[in-house]
């Protein structure tokens, strides 16, 4: 073991999370409200951590494109903010941050299960698995994750889970919460122990965050990134979609669909790739992009090599946007939306089986809580919430020729059969 001493100031960490730093229990769930600061602590332990000399880290979530945008980018934050760069390497291809005492914080998805298998850091074992945004994992991979803890080590084994507690029918939530009581700050038992964190519990907020945190409408949003609740949602809009790998499937499909909603810092660009299967009435969904701060010939450059010379669909809010696309070499189109689009849309895609890859994390997450709103006695009204959509919005614009097309042909068969006397 070698051990790396640097000096930190202890105002670099909220006082909530200090306790926790030296924290050792088997099982830590750092769980609550949107902008708690959680996933920065954890980021700012496992670099203490690797400096410490003892410790090896495995980073993973549910699939492996989100890690690069979240946690290693976390990571790299914490060696810039404590000035200690001079003590790590960072791999970016690879995505493996390596101390100068050979300890290493290596980052993965659950999507590649077999890489995960075989991981192994170039010194000793590894100590602890972080998983963040657990929410979306599989109860059985984790499990199978779990094994990597294994093999002789001076540190205790610790496996670490971070996210926001979107439903309360999820499987960790009957797992770990059987001694939790609403209104707990903390539970603590042999092999577990669990921290609840808000906003309030981060010092680091400005006064914007803290007031859109504060003013959230929709009661769902509030309980849960607000107040960090365990959410429970009754008004679903979709119930008709389920995950699966399509990996084998992919090369079969033939009557791709492409659709983009744009964004930029607030919103994300969100683009989705489709196979629509009229006759089976199913929507195969297996590729996506979610990109914060890309122009659109940024946009372009990613777009190209996915869709070549097909078309794409785009919000027509954007004309500039859609012009700048083909002055890039993609082939975009506006939709045409019109009186009712967005309703009309939806019970189109709800008459549909839609499966969604298990790659396309962000559109699962926008399924999984895209509900209804409520008025004020809590009925649920005929309109969705219009948030955290951007997915949804853009695969209703790539599918949009198809809602047309069935619906023309469905008025031009009422037609021919009442011109028949049929009717």
């Amino acid at each position: 073991m070698t051990q790396i001493n640097v000096n930190i100031d202890s105002n670099v960490f909220n006082p909530v999370y200090l306790p926790y730093l030296t924290e050792q229990a088997r099982t830590e769930i750092f769980f609550g409200g949107s902008s708690s600061g959680k996933s920065v602590f954890l980021s700012d332990r496992a670099i203490f951590d690797l400096m410490g000399g003892e410790r090896n880290y495995l980073i993973v979530r549910n699939t492996g494109n989100t890690l690069r945008t979240s946690t290693f980018n976390e990571l790299q934050k914490s060696i810039t903010r404590w000035g200690v760069g001079d003590l790590f390497n960072i791999n970016k291809s690879d995505m493996v941050i390596t101390c100068a005492n050979k300890k290493q914080a290596l980052f993965k998805g659950l999507d590649d299960v077999e890489k995960i298998k075989s991981i192994t850091p170039i010194d000793g074992v590894i100590t602890d698995i972080w998983i963040e945004e657990a929410t979306e994992t599989k109860e059985e991979d984790i499990k199978q994750l779990s094994k990597r803890l294994r093999g002789k080590s001076k540190a205790k084994k610790r496996l670490t889970y971070s996210f926001n507690p979107i439903l309360r029918s999820h499987w960790i939530c009957k797992k770990y919460f059987g001694g939790w009581q609403d209104g707990d700050k903390e539970y603590r038992d042999e092999n577990l122990i669990i921290l609840k964190t808000t906003y309030k519990d981060n010092k680091f907020l400005e006064v914007d965050d803290i007031y859109e945190l504060e003013n959230e409408t929709d009661e769902y949003y509030f309980n849960v990134y607000t107040l960090g609740n365990w959410g429970v949602l009754g008004d679903l809009i979709f119930k008709n979609w389920h995950v699966e790998d399509l990996t084998d499937q992919i090369p079969h499909f033939d009557n791709i669909r492409n659709g983009l909603d744009f964004g930029f810092s607030n919103d994300p660009t969100a683009y989705n790739r489709m196979h629509f299967d009229r006759m089976r009435k199913k929507i195969y969904i297996f590729r996506e992009l979610h990109e914060f701060g890309k122009t659109n010939p940024d946009l372009a450059v990613l777009l190209k090599p996915i869709i070549g010379d097909e078309t794409i669909t785009c919000d027509s809010a954007e004309p500039k946007s859609i012009q700048e696309l083909n002055d890039n070499g993609i082939n975009a189109y506006g939709a045409e939306k019109g009186k009712d689009s967005v309703m009309f849309g939806i019970q189109w895609l709800q008459q549909h089986e839609i499966i969604i890859d298990r790659s396309c994390q962000h559109t699962i997450n926008e399924f999984q809580t895209y509900h209804w709103m409520k008025n004020k006695d809590g009925e649920a009204l005929n309109k969705p919430v219009d948030r955290y959509n951007h997915h949804i919005d853009g695969i209703r614009y790539g599918l949009e020729e198809d809602m047309r097309n069935i619906t023309a042909d469905i008025q031009a068969t009422c037609e021919s059969e009442a011109a028949q006397g049929d009717w």
